[in-house]
């Protein structure tokens, strides 16, 4: 209840007898909080905040008639607010005891005055970028305000995630579904750094990502003031941009280049934010920046050199081989319009699995560690490799010894590994449309589809023979994924975690129109279900190419350990996700590398919960299943849950 009087407006505060003699409490009135103290019979309001430190006086005690500050024990009168025996004081507001209880007048609260803060959120809106995932905290309370505005204007949406570690995989596994930079927001110290591994992940894998960091006051910067962190140096080379926002920085023009640099370098850009300065006000702030002129065309025609090398060694091979890695992600109709030109099979690596269907006929399946036979047979027999969008590290598996041609936007990942016959710089859809214009009924390839077929249909037989593998301990891996494939939407988006869960959905299911989402060459544990919170982001936006689409998450126990808490956020949201969680109460990797090293087995047991209760007690749907007759049911029914959804199977580590 509020009314006017000598331009103030008063505000109900407390009961009457709420506040006991002697005493002292904080109340909120709109965006202020007051101290309020009881001496005497006497009532007090004072500002909450300590003009020396900020301690707040409502926790603070009377003592000997004085109002003593919680934080460093200086002394207030406590219906005067002064300082005994110094001229500094806490500002005090009337108050007026009536009828019904204990009220404080108060100025008329001033419309809001554009910050630092407002000014660099909203340059980042313009830039598009909708998803915010992070933890507010008291460093970075300013960002977060401003962040409030552009929510409440309906220009992004922010999710407070349980660890920070959850909120930059999120955005990390958005950049690589999208093409397109979410942000991260922490604290100073401790909430900075826990971003760090999400963050890597999204460096390695070329995902744009802008960080927001929280950090100390500029005036006590440096000398190791708590929760101070070097940011800057601790990000090193995870940021591929980093800039401290500074007093007399060009504030739209940081946002600008942070903004720019994720996009066009693919990468991390990271800002660093005071405390104080995203809070200062601006009396007449600039205009917010906006990509508008700032974006350069990205389609890299390939030297005229280069392209003609890669034509003349695809004009006289027979047997051609097209691998597609995950930098081909965003270029598919071209490559595939160019293998059926070709007649040619098309594999992925990992990373790629999913980027062309696995019911075409020229697809030949995921290459390497987590792949199958189809693939490492077509490579094998092919006498010419063109390495779209792929790096040649250990785990793709892709041999040096063919002829082969690489193409890639970035100059450093040609040839990175070994030399390359024909390393073509260039983007991969302008390339194979050059490449299929050149190619033109000047090939000699052989039409390769009907080996494809045949190399599926064994693997397919294989493939169902394991279903029925059983040595009563739990589901095999095989029947779980053969299920998941039937059950799950055609196009369904799919964040995968490391272990040998990873390993087996590499192997058995089949991809259609699916995504697959995946912490590659960082393979850092704990991935899957904040990348399906990511995902699920960008389902709601308005892009026809994600909305509405339905996100799985898949896990082993282990993985699912890492970031349990994050169902909580999940519920909070009504985020629509189905994890996939396979118990099999141990690190199975690692039991299988220790065997394998011929060491013994030794810590990699798992003491877990049931899981599916604790997504009942969290607010989620929980299914346990302990019998492979009952999948079709379990994911049926979770995949119809409105909302999040745990379907624990409980598994056999060694059927993999």
């Amino acid at each position: 209840m509020t009314d006017k009087k000598n331009d103030l407006v008063w505000q109900k505060v407390l009961a009457k007898d709420e506040l006991p003699e002697g005493r002292v409490t904080s109340v909120t009135c709109h965006n202020r909080t007051l101290c309020m103290t009881r001496y005497k019979g006497e009532y007090g309001a004072l500002d909450n905040k300590c003009p020396h430190q900020g301690g707040p006086l409502g926790e603070g005690s009377i003592e000997k008639g004085l109002l003593r500050c919680p934080w460093h024990g200086w002394d207030y009168d406590p219906v005067t607010g002064k300082a005994p025996g110094f001229d500094d004081g806490v500002e005090t507001f009337p108050v007026e005891e009536r009828g019904d209880g204990i009220y404080v007048g108060l100025p008329p609260e001033q419309s809001h005055i554009s910050t630092v803060g407002d000014l660099m959120m909203e340059t980042m809106t313009n830039w598009g970028v909708k998803q915010v995932f992070g933890m507010v905290g008291h460093s970075n309370l300013g960002v977060a305000d401003a962040l409030r505005i552009q929510e409440d204007q309906g220009r992004l949406t922010f999710y407070g995630i349980r660890h920070e570690g959850a909120a930059a995989f999120a955005c990390s596994a958005y950049g690589k579904l999208t093409g397109r930079p979410a942000a991260c927001l922490s604290i100073a110290g401790p909430g900075a750094t826990n971003l760090l591994t999400g963050l890597w992940d999204a460096n390695v894998d070329r995902a744009p990502v802008l960080a927001l960091t929280g950090q100390v006051e500029t005036q006590v910067l440096g000398p190791g003031a708590f929760q101070e962190v070097d940011l800057a140096a601790a990000y090193g080379k995870v940021a591929q941009w980093s800039q401290t926002v500074l007093h007399d920085s060009r504030h739209t023009e940081l946002v600008n280049l942070a903004c720019k640099s994720a996009i066009l370098n693919r990468g991390v850009s990271h800002l660093i934010f005071p405390d104080e300065v995203p809070k200062r006000q601006l009396q007449d702030p600039p205009a917010p920046g906006t990509p508008t002129g700032r974006l350069p065309s990205r389609s890299i025609v390939p030297p005229e050199d280069a392209l003609n090398a890669a034509v003349e060694l695809l004009r006289g091979a027979k047997r051609p081989v097209i691998i597609v890695g995950h930098g081909a992600r965003f270029h598919m109709e071209p490559v595939v319009a160019l293998a059926e030109q070709l007649k040619a099979p098309v594999i992925t690596t990992f990373k790629g699995k999913g980027l062309i269907s696995d019911s075409h006929p020229l697809a030949g399946g995921v290459l390497g560690r987590s792949g199958t036979p189809i693939a490492s047979w077509l490579m094998n027999e092919a006498d010419c490799l063109l390495v779209l969008g792929a790096s040649f590290s250990n785990h793709t598996g892709i041999t040096p010894k063919k002829p082969t041609i690489q193409v890639d936007f970035d100059l450093l990942t040609l040839a990175k590994f070994h030399a390359i016959d024909v390393p073509v710089w260039g983007e991969i859809g302008v390339t194979t449309k050059a490449l299929a214009k050149a190619l033109e009924g000047n090939s000699v390839s052989e039409d390769q589809s009907a080996d494809v077929a045949a190399r599926w249909k064994i693997w397919r037989e294989e493939k169902q023979r394991r279903t029925l593998d059983d040595q009563g301990k739990g589901i095999n891996a095989a029947i779980l994924f053969e299920k998941l494939g039937r059950a799950v939407a055609s196009n369904a988006i799919i964040a995968v975690d490391v272990g040998n869960n990873t390993y087996s959905f590499g192997r058995y299911f089949e991809c259609d129109r699916h995504a697959v989402l995946m912490s590659g060459y960082l393979g850092s544990i704990g991935f899957s279900f904040p990348a399906a919170m990511g995902a699920w982001s960008a389902t709601q936006e308005d892009y026809p190419e994600f909305k509405g689409r339905q996100v799985i998450s898949v896990s082993g126990d282990g993985g699912f350990g890492q970031y349990l808490a994050e169902i909580n956020t999940a519920v909070k949201y009504g985020m629509n996700i189905t994890h996939v969680l396979m118990n099999n109460g141990e690190l199975g990797k690692i039991s299988k590398e220790q065997r394998a090293g011929n060491w013994e087995v030794w810590q990699t047991s798992l003491h877990n919960p049931e899981f599916a209760a604790y997504a009942e007690l969290c607010g989620a749907m929980g299914i346990r299943v302990t019998k492979a007759d009952d999948l079709d049911a379990a994911f049926e029914k979770a995949l119809s849950h409105p909302g999040p959804a745990l379907v624990e199977v409980m598994t056999d580590a060694e059927l993999v």
